[in-house]
């Protein structure tokens, strides 16, 4: 089973590489498969990846139940 998580991008750098943030950790990923992608976009990353853009409300919801699972897991 694969996971793609939403993240926003926080720094465009050359080559089609981006910075993202995904919960206070920043990671370099590849833009090379999305287009059109400016620093506050979010995307659905997987394995370094952007895989496509999305919508800011839909990442925003999607990261609050990723959330929400974690404090379950946790307790």
């Amino acid at each position: 089973m694969c996971l793609a998580i939403p993240a926003k991008v926080v720094e465009l750098l050359p080559d089609d590489q981006a910075v993202i943030d995904l919960g206070g950790v920043r990671k370099e990923i590849s833009l090379a498969l999305v287009s059109d992608v400016a620093v506050n976009d979010y995307v659905i990353v997987h394995v370094g990846y952007a895989l496509n853009k999305l919508d800011q409300d839909e990442a925003e919801k999607t990261l609050a139940l990723f959330a929400e699972i974690g404090q379950v897991a946790a307790a």
